[in-house]
């Protein structure tokens, strides 16, 4: 069928519910021909991220009947893999966040699960990802779901499946569980009804947080009740978990932002609900000017990420990209960890985020991991190894004591396979305090490690185009440098990440992703990449330089080169 015959389908077939048909019905097929195309032109696709899209009635949409077929094919697929019996055993645990539609969606899958024979464990209240990650290893579970679109707009949502292990699904793994959810061609199939004798409400949110809790660094009681914090969740799920973990750490001064403390998937108070955007803190900046707090925190929807603003002098607060932030972490967490009792310790960084937190890294003697885009193949990296372990497969053991990535991700501790917000936030408000008592901030920090290690300016520039038309656009624009020389002026490398690229040893290659990464003579490299979940084409900058002036400079002529090479000026 054509995306006209499924749209009077969708309006008329009395499968669909009252409100999905009264939704198509309000379109007029002449003034609103564009809309009704992109909700039917294709399938909402479950890709190597599960899916995300806008919300609403239509085969391209986030809705009760895409969610269910996604669900119905990862039933199959652990029926398949597994049999009935350890999935009626073990199960799947499935999380939400508080978007519009997310415990609904949540409620949906499990009846789908439930349904078809298989346990439930649905998370009682909305919660971090990263919890959600916790909770598959807490319960032993064969997967994990979690429905969120982390911080997308409020029109969109997703749904994420974890693996046995508490991670995303990696393209190998996702191709399985793909050709499961593609073999469901009729939803009449779903069965949305559930068995309730299968699905169990859960929260080990204090369970969650005594793990974390294993990761604190730094003891100085007296110094943490005297940093004053200002925290805002963007109306998401990190507050109760976050203020838990902070409070039983010591840090008695936590001012929220009370308009955004309540969740609402709508976000009223921000343009966006990302801590990258620089507008989501400016709440929280202002009620710290008026308290002067020591450091602003912004957690986004589903908590996995965390931005922070710092007060410097007069009054005035600092941004700090994610990428200043890895590098802080990584310098706090090393130098506040006994490295000597570890067996060959390391950190895992994506081959998109910044050199100097591998930098400090590998002056403090640790083995530096690379990996594609995307936390879950940071989380499949602690897999690999403990497997390989397990299996007596692996000649050298490592202890991964930090995972990051250059978009506000970070993780110590092995409590989850996901980036997780909530220790983030208790390590970087561990570091201010180490920091304001040896008298300095964490930008005074950032500048004596630029000092050491060289200054980098590090960017990300985001390109959205939508529709078909522009996923076209998109993909011809990667086809077309990849059919031409660098952009670039003194390139010393050029890395296809569509192609075959070694990981290390003993791992064969890394798996295939749309990346293609310039390395120029002097250290800095741009990379370019569209975005695996949303209609966008994303550009990497790390910039290195000697000083702040230079880096700058060189950051704004590689910005008009590439984009002018893709049209995007």
């Amino acid at each position: 069928m054509d995306y006209l015959d499924l749209y009077n389908f969708w309006k008329t077939d009395e499968f669909f519910d009252i409100v999905t048909r009264n939704e198509l019905a309000a379109l007029n097929l002449e003034a609103d021909e564009k809309e009704i195309e992109d909700r039917f032109y294709r399938d909402l696709e479950f890709g190597t991220g599960g899916l995300r899209g806008v919300m609403g009635a239509g085969t391209n949409r986030m809705n009760k009947y895409t969610v269910g077929k996604a669900t119905k094919g990862l039933g199959e697929y652990l029926l398949a893999t597994y049999g009935s019996e350890l999935c009626k055993e073990r199960g799947v645990v499935i999380g939400y966040d508080i978007r519009n539609n997310s415990e609904y969606f949540s409620s949906t899958a499990a009846n789908v699960l439930s349904s078809m024979g298989i346990r439930v464990y649905l998370h009682a209240h909305a919660r971090p990802t990263p919890q959600l990650s916790f909770s598959v290893k807490f319960w032993n579970a064969l997967a994990g779901v979690v429905v969120t679109a982390s911080h997308n707009p409020k029109e969109y949502n997703g749904y994420k499946v974890y693996d046995e292990f508490g991670c995303q699904l990696v393209p190998w793994q996702a191709k399985q569980v793909i050709e499961y959810v593609n073999a469901v061609t009729d939803y009449r199939t779903i069965d949305f009804t559930g068995n309730d004798s299968l699905i169990s409400m859960a929260d080990v949110t204090d369970n969650f947080v005594a793990a974390v809790m294993k990761q604190i660094r730094y003891d100085s009681k007296e110094a943490k009740a005297d940093l004053k914090v200002v925290y805002t969740p963007l109306h998401g799920t990190g507050n109760v978990p976050v203020q838990k973990a902070l409070r039983l750490d010591g840090f008695i001064q936590i001012d929220s932002v009370a308009e955004q403390v309540v969740p609402d998937g709508n976000f009223p108070t921000v343009v966006s609900p990302n801590p990258e955007d620089r507008r989501a803190l400016e709440l929280g900046i202002a009620q710290a000017k008026r308290t002067d707090a020591d450091i602003v925190l912004g957690t986004d929807p589903d908590s996995d990420r965390v931005g922070i603003a710092v007060k410097v002098a007069d009054g005035k607060y600092q941004l700090m990209t994610g990428k200043q932030v890895g590098a802080l972490l990584m310098d706090f967490v090393l130098d506040n960890t006994n490295l000597t009792s570890l067996t060959h310790p390391a950190v895992v960084k994506t081959v998109v985020t910044s050199e100097l937190g591998t930098e400090i890294a590998r002056k403090k003697g640790l083995t530096v991991f690379s990996t594609l885009t995307g936390f879950k193949f940071i989380g499949e990296k602690s897999t690999q190894y403990e497997q390989a372990k397990i299996n007596g497969n692996l000649k050298q053991d490592y202890h991964f004591v930090l995972r990051y990535e250059e978009s506000y991700g970070y993780l110590a501790g092995t409590h989850a396979r996901d980036k997780d917000a909530v220790v983030s936030a208790l390590l970087i408000c561990e570091m201010a305090t180490k920091s304001k008592a040896e008298g300095m901030t964490l930008v005074d920090k950032i500048n004596q490690i630029y000092a050491e290690f060289g200054y980098y300016r590090d960017a990300l520039d985001s390109f959205t185009l939508k529709g078909n038309d522009g996923l076209e656009k998109i993909g011809s624009m990667m086809s077309e440098l990849r059919s031409g020389d660098s952009p670039f002026e003194h390139t010393a490398q050029v890395i296809d990440y569509s192609k075959a690229v070694e990981a290390e040893p003993g791992f064969g290659t890394l798996p295939t992703s749309n990346v293609l990464k310039y390395i120029l003579i002097d250290g800095s490299w741009i990379a370019v990449r569209p975005s695996g979940t949303e209609p966008k084409i994303k550009i990497y900058y790390s910039i290195k330089g000697a000083d702040d002036e230079e880096a700058e400079k060189k950051l704004e002529e590689f910005q008009n080169t590439i984009q002018a090479k893709l049209g995007l000026k």
